[in-house]
């Protein structure tokens, strides 16, 4: 997990981000990304990989891709800027696949292979060979050597070695995917399998060699920003904390202006309005009706759930997520405009490009594009008067932002209105762990559980498009939590709208 840590790859990224805001604000000759290349990856000595050209030919690719475009084929020559023009629109663009491979960035890591290194010690037990089942290890020139033809990768020679000498290579973009979607193409190059990807966009966030990236939305939003129809800004509620110490909540409001944004609205509203549907939801259906009842707010999690256990697609509650609930209520007090949801997720672009959404959500930005606009505008935090804020969501509502919040805030609205209700909760972060628990959900072992599923670790604040580091993320949300003039969902003053956004 490299959240929170600047490596070659996070400054790369947002290089690639504010180019692509700075293009899009700028306007004109489009085709001038031909040498952006060349300026974000300046000289002529290869200071990252083992060519300059092929670092430049991978920058090329990340541009494409922040603008929307697809990859472009080794096969045949083709500009970095062919089909930008017809990007170069006020509306949702991009094509599937979300979460891609920039095959010659990828290293080939080994993938699920057992080593000896160099910290063996030759010593006089020899355990490791005692206790390989497939005689794969024996003792050459004093030293343990694994054959690879016979090892089964059991682990039982890496348990045993008392100089944890052997270890399991694992390819960190595959270890990464709960879902398993990776493996190896002919090359040894990862792949996706996207028929199981639900873009949670993990695999992004742990490749050491930058090789994956998401599709992105910045160009056209800003392109939407520069068109007169008034833009609306839907911000998760993780962004607290994400930013240079010097943004506050305070702040962001004024900031988002200075971008072009018409004004913004709290997601932690519409988490309130899913709260409440969602406790509706238990107090009519569980355990009467159904064994138990999953929380619908993770998109990544909730499409694992129902691709991977299509028998518990009913048991999902059907109240809309925060994102969307969010975005209809925008729209409803402000007919015409444009919403742009800002948080913290991959698979939240997903989301937004479904049929049924995409009426509601018009682009979805991550933390690091904003904070890619940010730059490109010279957007000055310190310079920014704060204001009174801009949310007045519950601390519970504020909470979805973290592992064990959203059913948390679900529990409090059902004792709001049924103190003697007993809700058993189970919630897993993580979409290995997610699995495990509706395995054992499938045993019957949840029968009458309020289950929380979140794809990524530690939550929303865990997500593909963060910033902080994890832990430094979950202090902040938790303080912006205790700081609300109410808790319990219930006291939301939107609560009035949840019929007319169901029209």
């Amino acid at each position: 997990m490299m959240r929170g840590i600047e490596t070659n790859i996070t400054e790369i990224r947002r290089k690639i981000f504010t180019e692509v805001a700075r293009l899009a604000y700028e306007g004109g000759d489009y085709s001038r990304i031909e040498k952006l290349p060349y300026q974000i990856i300046p000289g002529e000595v290869a200071a990252l990989r083992e060519s300059i050209f092929l670092e430049r030919a991978i920058i090329g690719e990340r541009l494409r891709l922040e603008i929307g475009l697809p990859l472009r084929s080794v096969k045949q020559h083709e500009p970095v800027a062919e089909g930008i023009n017809e990007s170069a629109i006020a509306e949702k663009y991009y094509e599937p696949p979300l979460i891609n491979i920039i095959k010659f960035a990828c290293h080939s890591c080994p993938d699920n292979v057992v080593r000896v290194t160099d910290s063996c010690q030759g010593c006089l037990a020899n355990p490791c060979v005692e206790v390989c089942p497939k005689d794969a290890v024996s003792i050459v020139n004093g030293r343990s050597v694994i054959d690879q033809e016979k090892c089964i990768k059991c682990g039982k020679c890496i348990n045993v070695c008392p100089y944890h000498a052997i270890l399991r290579m694992e390819r960190p973009c595959a270890s990464a995917c709960g879902v398993d979607a990776i493996h190896s193409d002919e090359y040894g190059r990862a792949e996706i399998d996207h028929d199981k990807c639900v873009s949670c966009g993990m695999c992004l966030v742990n490749c050491p060699f930058g090789a994956i990236a998401d599709k992105g939305q910045i160009f056209q939003t800003i392109l939407a920003l520069k068109s007169g129809t008034p833009v609306y800004a839907a911000i998760a509620p993780a962004v607290v904390g994400q930013f240079d110490p010097g943004m506050t909540p305070g702040k962001l409001r004024k900031a988002m202006q200075a971008l072009g944004f018409t004004d913004i609205y709290d997601v932690s509203i519409g988490a309130d309005l899913c709260s409440i549907e969602e406790a509706k939801d238990f107090l009519a259906e569980v355990p009467e009706k159904q064994p138990f009842m999953a929380t619908s707010c993770c998109p990544a999690w909730s499409v694992m759930a129902k691709k991977q256990f299509p028998e518990f697609a009913s048991y999902i509650s059907m109240a809309m997520t925060p994102m969307v609930l969010t975005g209809r209520l925008i729209k409803r007090q402000h007919p015409g405009c444009k919403v742009v949801f800002v948080g913290p997720c991959a698979a939240k672009k997903l989301e937004a490009s479904r049929r049924t959404i995409r009426s509601d959500v018009d682009f979805v930005l991550t933390f690091e594009e904003l904070a890619g606009m940010f730059q490109a505008k010279n957007v000055d935090f310190t310079a920014i008067e704060e204001d009174e804020g801009y949310s007045d969501a519950s601390g519970d509502g504020r909470n979805f932002a973290v592992s064990g919040g959203v059913a948390q805030a679900v529990v409090n609205c059902i004792h709001d209105s049924d103190p003697t209700r007993e809700v058993k909760v189970a919630s897993a972060e993580g979409l290995r762990e997610c699995k495990k628990m509706l395995m054992m959900a499938k045993r019957g072992i949840y029968d009458g559980y309020l289950l929380e599923g979140m794809a990524c670790p530690g939550g929303c604040v865990g997500g593909a498009g963060t910033i902080q580091a994890i832990n430094k993320a979950t202090a902040a949300v938790t303080k912006n939590k205790n700081a609300a003039a109410y808790q319990c969902v219930s006291g939301s003053q939107y609560k009035e709208y949840l019929d007319e956004l169901h029209k």
